[in-house]
């Protein structure tokens, strides 16, 4: 894991709050001239901690929608079943992200479709795929409490504790 300075720390942290800063405010907010700045940020990049830049949508103002968490039980736990469902939600836009769990569940996936019938049809193609789904539990977002894209840098890095 590449070293990380407090530089660095802030330079994310900013980055994460406000993706489009010009170079040179960033440079000035981390008290470095640009091309060190510069270098910094192409070494987060090169090494993968910085892994791109997003905008934030306000997607409730663009197409009716419904965010779906599902949690999946595989029928069977070997290696090759993990993947084979794996390779199958790679493949399916709708499905936002995944995790891998431990405890009862699989996999704990999140998806963003129209409606529930939408969401009811992407089961029905994963059942019909035979993907190694023997169970799922549907939890159908009412409202969003708290979302962040900020992440507690100072906390895991123990930044905060001096």
């Amino acid at each position: 894991m590449p070293r990380l300075d407090d530089r660095d720390l802030k330079m994310i942290a900013i980055l994460r709050q406000e993706g489009r800063i010009a170079k040179a405010d960033l440079a000035r907010r981390v008290n470095l001239s640009a091309t060190p700045c510069w270098e910094r940020l192409k070494r987060l990049e090169q090494s993968g901690i910085i892994t791109g830049y997003r905008a934030e949508v306000a997607l409730k103002k663009i197409a009716a929608h419904i965010v779906v968490f599902m949690a999946a039980e595989l029928e069977s736990h070997r290696g090759e079943d993990f993947q084979r469902f794996e390779r199958a939600i790679a493949g399916h836009d709708e499905i936002i992200a995944c995790w891998a769990v431990g405890g009862g569940f699989d996999y704990i996936l999140q998806i963003v479709t129209r409606d529930i019938d939408s969401y009811q049809r992407l089961v029905d193609r994963l059942l019909e795929a035979r993907v190694g789904l023997a169970r799922y539990f549907t939890y159908v977002v009412t409202k969003p409490v708290k979302q962040s894209a900020r992440l507690p840098l100072e906390l895991l890095t123990g930044a905060d504790d001096e």
